[in-house]
């Protein structure tokens, strides 16, 4: 039995380099979900904290919830919006996903 686990350690302690390579895939793995994982979400997150900083009084917004509203009011953590009407709900500023202002309205087109 002894014989058996000498002979399987015996090619593993002679491969030296096989460890330098392991650590090079195991680095170019980490920078292939770099590129096409992490920056584009770290992207798109910062593109979408700049929106909801930029927002202002008129803007028309859709909520995560998927609630359509005008911007009435701005606080630093929370948003008025006026959904129809004179009602207005007060939602967080992370919750608001989508500015629609610069946007045409959607066409429903029947054939």
């Amino acid at each position: 039995m002894m014989n058996l686990i000498l002979q399987a350690a015996a090619p593993a302690a002679g491969q030296g380099g096989s460890s330098w390579s392991f650590l090079l895939m195991l680095g170019l793995m980490f920078l292939v979900m770099w590129l096409f994982m992490i920056r584009p979400q770290r992207q798109q997150q910062k593109k979408l904290e700049e929106m909801r900083n930029a927002l202002k009084k008129g803007d028309k917004v859709i909520t995560a919830g998927g609630i359509y509203g005008t911007v009435a009011d701005i606080d630093e953590r929370t948003v008025l919006v006026k959904v129809d009407g004179e009602v207005k709900i007060r939602v967080d500023k992370s919750s608001i996903n989508k500015d629609t202002t610069g946007e045409a309205p959607a066409q429903n087109e029947k054939k």
